[in-house]
């Protein structure tokens, strides 16, 4: 088993790549960095860095290794920052945030009621892009976010909205005049697409690679932004399968929505880092539930849905 020191000696050292750094980043002297890094290679068997008089660098062994530990101690963080969230009970500092504005006045509600149950827990609300949403969460920007399902990779919260999906087109579009449409028209049109950035999950579930039938969709540009792909649905490079609200939130003059039929519904809730499943955490979620007025489910147990 490695002793915790050692750990952080070699993880600060195999960020720093240099010893002074390290020494002076852990509070240590320089000798005893040399010492745990000897202990550790000698324990292991093999170098763990080349170090000459200018220069410090990782062998092939020694970036193994710090691949291998580097989620190991982020897990073991998570875990006792979690100890500690649930001895202290829910205070601190909770990071909320809304992707699209129709998720907006459900956060404001749920982070309204979540102060009044827990006033020791500050809550600063933001928004995020379609770009870094998920980034957000890994880099702990923020604790919750409100989007849509599916999302690839996080815990989720119980369905909060749903809505129906229709497609946007350019007001000139032959399609503009429809009084609804079938998914199999995806097939007819280059469809617009996500950023690269957005879960696998998400993607083929709002823009499908085939209709239902099996016909291949092809593929138009990408926007960064939603505002910048209903630009691109606007100047008729595409059409693109969005919430029934966007008429509301993103009402345009040079694009129309139109109805799909046969669509299933956007689910939209809250979804978090698995290793963030804190206190606050879950406090959140139960108020965002109930400003929804589930209250049947106040009483019951969260149910978090693992990572895919």
């Amino acid at each position: 088993m490695l002793e915790r020191l050692e750990i952080e000696v070699f993880l600060a050292l195999a960020e720093e790549l240099h010893f002074g750094r390290t020494a002076e980043r852990l509070r240590l002297t320089t000798g005893r960095v040399s010492q745990v890094v000897g202990k550790l290679e000698r324990r292991v068997g093999g170098r763990l860095f080349d170090r000459t008089s200018r220069s410090v660098r990782l062998t092939a062994v020694g970036r193994r290794l710090a691949d291998d530990l580097v989620p190991v101690v982020a897990a073991m963080e998570a875990a006792l920052r979690r100890a500690e969230d649930a001895n202290r009970g829910v205070t601190g500092e909770l990071r909320v945030a809304f992707l699209g504005e129709w998720t907006a006045p459900v956060l404001l509600k749920a982070a309204a009621l979540f102060g009044e149950r827990y006033p020791d827990c500050r809550v600063d609300v933001r928004e995020v892009q379609l770009s870094n949403s998920r980034a957000s969460l890994v880099d702990g920007s923020i604790d919750v976010l409100i989007a849509s399902y599916p999302f690839d990779g996080m815990s989720r919260g119980p369905v909060l909205l749903t809505e129906r999906r229709v497609l946007a087109v350019a007001a000139g579009h032959s399609l503009a005049g429809e009084r609804s449409v079938s998914l199999e028209v995806l097939a007819d049109h280059p469809v617009v697409q996500y950023p690269a950035v957005t879960s696998v999950g998400f993607k083929r579930d709002r823009t499908p690679d085939r209709t239902p039938s099996g016909r291949p969709v092809p593929k138009g540009p990408s926007g960064s932004t939603f505002s910048e792909m209903l630009s691109l649905v606007a100047m008729g490079r595409g059409v693109l399968p969005v919430g029934e609200h966007s008429r509301h939130y993103y009402p345009r003059p040079d694009v129309a929505y139109v109805p799909i039929r046969d669509a299933p519904p956007i689910e939209r809730g809250p979804v978090w880092l698995e290793s963030n499943t804190t206190a606050r955490v879950r406090a959140f979620v139960q108020a965002a539930t109930d400003v929804v007025g589930e209250r049947s489910e106040a009483s019951a147990p969260l149910c978090v849905v693992a990572p895919e």
